[in-house]
């Protein structure tokens, strides 16, 4: 006769937890609701949640898990509900170099008939941060406060800014214990990690931008599409319906890659005077993805003309003018953005060691080089220069002749740049060849599942 396993009987003691999924067994909801009010309240302690992002890291949590989690750090802080009369809506990118997207599409949203409440991060490694785009503007509140979050986001229809610590506190503690124990990697927690926060802020829908590539936290096609799934099933899962595309960060986004720099080229193209052609093709393509979900365009063709539109009529600039003053920058950036975001003093052109066609591009170097000249953090605690960093980068295809640059070093000083230009030069590489693209910039879509 055969024996049948006994069952499992679920614990609330955190070691019993922590055993049950270091022997690979599945947690009941309930099981995870009461490990993170123990990391929350502190019944928890730094060693045993270690101890459970390695166990998840090697045994992995079902879909079900996954949800749970994301639920359990979403509930362990303030939910923010909404009365507003249009649909709540996000965007939330994996990273890159040059991605500066959020500050052009979010106005674009807003100006489309949609609210974002955006809750965004800094940078840390090679990748920049948003908040750090934005706080390179004098005088702007990246963390205003609940208060003046939700009234910037009344008035001028969109408001960025850092995780408060009313908003899933259990993941910021969390966060902090796995950066150091070596289980940042797990789609899993990140997963976990980045829903429980856009879940608090109280969307309506949610849309993800995964990049891949040689400046992408995936540098595969295949985690990066594991990524994806991951957080579109878990989104929808938990209630949040949600989209995402996968891009290619084989190169820049931007030809601009430092804070203030990023930003004067986002301004650029909000008020018209500079559009780059792939920056635009991924804030209408985001966005339209954003007004579907949100019922404001009935399909991806009418979203992609509203985002257009909301750009070349202007609404989108003025909408991003009115946030940067609602959260305490100056009311005339749009107009004079050089009197609000400082320069660096020194530039240096980076001439190629020779001449031909970029064929690819190490852009995780070129991230590296923009940290190097103080643009970046290695640790959370460092601080950064808003002024320094690249423009006028190569793209790959680009033919590069005697006196064309690879790009433009803005430094403190002189040893800084040439410095920089030599990390540079070694992040390109030249060919006699234009390069065959095997993929669009936008790689692939995955639909909202219900």
């Amino acid at each position: 006769m055969q024996v049948k396993a006994p069952v499992r009987k679920a614990s609330f003691l955190p070691q019993e937890i922590i055993r049950a999924k270091r022997d690979g067994l599945p947690l009941s909801a309930d099981e995870i609701t009461r490990f993170i009010e123990g990391l929350t309240n502190g019944k928890v302690n730094e060693g045993q949640a270690a101890a459970f992002a390695m166990a998840v890291f090697f045994n992995g949590l079902t879909v079900e898990e996954r949800v749970a989690l994301t639920r359990a750090m979403m509930a362990s802080g303030e939910v923010l509900s909404w009365d507003l009369p249009g649909p709540v809506l996000d965007k939330h990118s994996t990273g890159g170099v040059g991605d500066n997207v959020s500050l052009i599409l979010a106005p674009a949203v807003a100006a489309s008939g949609g609210f974002v409440p955006m809750i965004s991060g800094r940078g840390l490694g090679h990748t920049g941060g948003t908040l750090d785009k934005l706080e390179a503007i004098k005088g702007y509140r990246a963390q205003p406060g609940i208060d003046a979050f939700r009234r910037a986001v009344r008035r001028a229809g969109c408001a960025i800014i850092g995780q408060t610590a009313e908003l899933a506190p259990a993941d910021k503690r969390l966060y902090a214990i796995r950066d150091v124990t070596a289980t940042v990697e797990s789609i899993d927690l990140i997963t976990a990690s980045i829903l429980a926060k856009k879940l608090a802020a109280g969307l309506g829908g949610l849309v993800l931008d995964v990049k891949w590539g040689t400046g992408a936290f995936m540098t595969s096609l295949d985690k990066a599409q594991e990524l994806a799934e991951s957080l579109v099933h878990v989104a929808n899962g938990a209630g949040l319906p949600t989209a995402a595309l996968l891009t290619d960060m084989h190169e820049p986004l931007a030809d601009a890659a430092g804070n203030a720099l990023e930003t004067h080229h986002a301004i650029a193209h909000l008020s018209g005077t500079r559009r780059q052609e792939r920056v635009h093709e991924v804030v209408v393509a985001l966005g339209a993805e954003m007004l579907v979900l949100g019922g404001i365009a009935a399909d991806l063709d009418q979203g992609r003309r509203k985002i257009a539109d909301a750009l070349a009529s202007g609404e989108a600039a003025e909408r991003f003018g009115r946030m940067v003053a609602e959260l305490g920058g100056p009311s005339d950036l749009i107009e004079r953005p050089h009197l609000h975001l400082d320069a660096a003093p020194v530039t240096h052109e980076v001439q190629a060691d020779r001449e031909g066609v970029v064929t690819a591009i190490d852009t995780r170097e070129v991230g590296l080089a923009v940290v190097a000249l103080g643009g970046g953090r290695t640790r959370p605690q460092d601080e950064i220069d808003p002024a320094v960093g690249l423009t006028q980068l190569a793209g790959i295809g680009a033919r590069i002749e005697r006196g064309t640059p690879l790009g433009i070093v803005h430094a403190r000083d002189k040893a800084q740049a040439e410095a920089a230009a030599a990390r540079l030069r070694t992040a390109y590489a030249i060919g006699e060849k234009t390069p065959t693209r095997r993929h669009g910039l936008i790689t692939a879509r995955l639909e909202r599942r219900s």
